[in-house]
């Protein structure tokens, strides 16, 4: 591993400290512009949001406990499938990785801070307004959006309601924020690494954060022109998507994952590069196959662009069509098994010690596993044919999802927290949150598998009688999960209010420049650039 020497005046003498010193109350959050504070907005707006999110799911799981309608109208149940869906993609899971992004970066490479400041303000600060925008339409006159988070059209046009113009502004809004911030990220890793922290000997954080930020600017465009042109066909009469008027509602759907497949590995790149971070830390070895790693990675962002259509297999295309996206999808899977053999080989025959961010870390090799194995199942052709549309497609990617990009962020919340807030979390209480967590969320999305193989539809509020026993069991799986989520605010508290000491390098067997820094790390990570060996 690279050693690292720091100028012993790296950050700052006494007669300039008040220069480094962040302003007190609101402003400092509304007008900062320090990478560590954008970054803490970004993790607790991801954090309100995930909660936001979760009640939406609960209602979802309330209604579906039992057979019939109970709690909730049919086109209300919609609505919470769409923002749920919604606030979980662009609120929680984009927004927890871009505040990690922020947070971790500049440290790692030995930056300063990012390299354009006054951007990362405003990116962050137009997100609270997008979901304002969109939460609200729930409230208004005809309720928010009800056409899934995938807003196919016609659903989505001739059929929806009037806050379509507001879901799609609320969406042009996150994705200008995105797009700005990948440009950061971009810019900062490009210009500000410090002297001799050449490519391959960056963090792979830090690799698979950049690999992102080109996925991001090259589909975010893409997602912007779909929604605009359900805008203009909904409101001023042009046709792309009604063949009425000469268009083609499957046409939407190649534009959209056009953009959407490349979205969901923009959601568990980073994810990788967490991973990544934990695992050789606990094994006490650096980690197996660097190199590979990131070619790995590459590879993943290249041929994600080449799979978009095997959402589509049902929608009629041309046999040569399915067979090229099926081949494809199932080529995605040998760098993920690259990197999944990576991480286990790395922890073979090592010192290996159970925190709770490897407890996590290693939650999410097994979960994530499973959730590429049925992604792999959903890639053959003709067995989609059954799959599609049913309970087993959302067994899938919420294996992907929530056991894989959701834990992937708690697991950084663990092992980030103490060089953050310079306390160490308590560990009793975040083993009850791994414990309680791992089992419910397994209650709450195995089943799913066998009621989709079954022939239960998704997005549906109503079943038949032969799923009301798992259905029941998979609400209280759900219910469960929500509920351990409270259990990871209450560390989250404790620890920023005070606790055990954190020391500078935190972790025995953490390796990186953000170790050197101390904890809590000084308002302006290097001042002066440290040398990398």
């Amino acid at each position: 591993m690279s050693t690292v020497t720091t100028d012993p005046h790296a950050h700052g003498d006494h007669h300039d400290e008040h220069h480094h010193s962040p302003p007190a109350g609101l402003k400092r959050w509304l007008y900062t512009t320090n990478h560590k504070d954008i970054g803490t907005l970004y993790l607790l707006f991801a954090l309100t949001m995930f909660f936001i999110g979760g009640a939406m799911a609960m209602v979802i799981r309330a209604e579906l406990f039992q057979p019939g309608l109970q709690l909730v109208q049919a086109d209300f149940f919609n609505q919470m499938t769409t923002v749920h869906g919604l606030i979980m993609v662009f609120g929680a899971v984009m927004p927890a990785f871009t505040g990690l992004a922020n947070w971790l970066i500049p440290m790692m490479i030995g930056a300063p801070d990012m390299a354009l400041p006054r951007m990362n303000n405003w990116s962050f600060w137009i997100l609270p307004f997008a979901f304002s925008i969109l939460l609200a339409s729930l409230f208004m006159e005809g309720g928010g959006p009800g056409f899934g988070w995938t807003f196919y059209a016609p659903l989505s046009t001739k059929y929806s309601g009037d806050s379509t113009a507001l879901f799609v502004f609320s969406v042009h809004i996150m994705g200008i924020s995105s797009i700005m911030g990948a440009i950061n990220v971009i810019v900062t890793i490009f210009n500000l690494r410090a002297p001799g922290m050449t490519w391959m000997k960056m963090p792979l954080f830090v690799w698979t954060w950049l690999i992102t930020a080109f996925l991001l600017i090259a589909v975010m465009p893409v997602l912007a022109g779909t929604v605009t042109m359900v805008l203009t066909d909904k409101y001023f009469g042009t046709s792309f998507f009604d063949a009425a008027g000469g268009g083609d509602p499957v046409l939407f759907q190649h534009i959209f994952w056009f953009f959407g497949h490349p979205e969901v590995y923009i959601m568990i790149l980073p994810a990788f590069g967490i991973v990544s971070s934990i695992v050789p830390t606990f094994a006490r070895k650096p980690l197996f196959g660097y190199a590979s790693m990131v070619y790995a990675t590459s590879s993943i962002a290249l041929l994600s662009f080449l799979v978009w259509a095997h959402h589509m297999f049902t929608t009629g295309m041309p046999v040569f069509a399915e067979l090229f996206f099926m081949y494809c999808t199932m080529l995605i899977a040998v760098p993920t098994g690259v990197k999944v053999f990576n991480w286990v080989a790395t922890m073979w025959r090592g010192a290996m010690t159970f925190e709770v961010p490897m407890m996590f870390a290693l939650a999410f090799i097994v979960l994530f596993t499973i959730g590429g194995l049925s992604g792999l199942m959903l890639a053959i052709t003709p067995a989609d044919f059954q799959y599609h549309d049913t309970y087993f497609v959302v067994a899938h990617f919420h294996y992907v999802l929530v056991t894989g990009a959701i834990f992937s962020i708690i697991a950084a919340a663990y092992y980030w927290l103490p060089k953050w807030t310079g306390h160490m979390y308590d560990e009793t209480l975040g083993q009850w949150h791994f414990w309680c967590s791992l089992i419910s969320v397994n209650m709450l999305f195995f089943p799913m598998h066998f009621v989709g193989l079954a022939g239960m539809p998704r997005r549906i509020p109503d079943y038949a009688l032969q799923f009301a026993d798992f259905n029941a069991f998979i609400s209280i799986g759900g219910f469960a999960f929500g509920l351990s989520q409270l259990i990871f605010v209450w560390v989250l508290v404790k620890c920023i209010r005070g606790g055990e000491k954190a020391t500078a390098q935190v972790w025995e067997g953490a390796e990186g420049l953000e170790w050197e820094l101390p904890s809590p790390p000084p308002y302006h990570s290097f001042t002066t650039p440290p040398h990398v060996k």
